[in-house]
């Protein structure tokens, strides 16, 4: 069992940056953050993967920036410039290595409860 606790959301007016953490129980292989607006699906963001390094969804390479501190297993997303279409839940989860790339959301097996970001404009 792995348990994630993320922190840092809130609201922020469009322009603005905001820092998400996530403190993780244990390390584990895959780590990353994922989103989920209001009537959406859940997607993903940018994940860790402990071999390759960061990897982004399209939508975010140059203004969110995910990084990790493994000696004390907290997974950081820095998300500058927000829109208020970044306004969404955001999620932090981890996965072992075992399957498919750390790009699959259907991998994740630990998830924490979400945060809430609001980006107002």
């Amino acid at each position: 069992q792995v348990q994630l606790v993320e922190s840092g959301g809130g609201s922020v007016q469009a322009g603005g940056s905001l820092r998400l953490s996530c403190t993780a129980s244990r390390d584990t292989y895959c780590m990353g953050w994922f989103r989920q607006a209001p009537g959406k699906k859940r997607e993903k963001v940018a994940v860790i993967d402990s071999v390759a390094g960061a990897a982004y969804a399209d939508s975010w390479k140059g203004r969110f920036a995910i990084s990790k501190d493994n000696g004390k297993n907290i997974l950081y997303l820095q998300m500058n410039s927000l829109e208020p279409d970044d306004t969404a839940m955001y999620y932090c989860a981890a996965s072992g290595r075992g399957g498919t790339s750390c790009l699959n959301i259907n991998k994740y097996a630990y998830w924490g409860q979400g945060i809430q970001v609001t980006v107002t404009s």
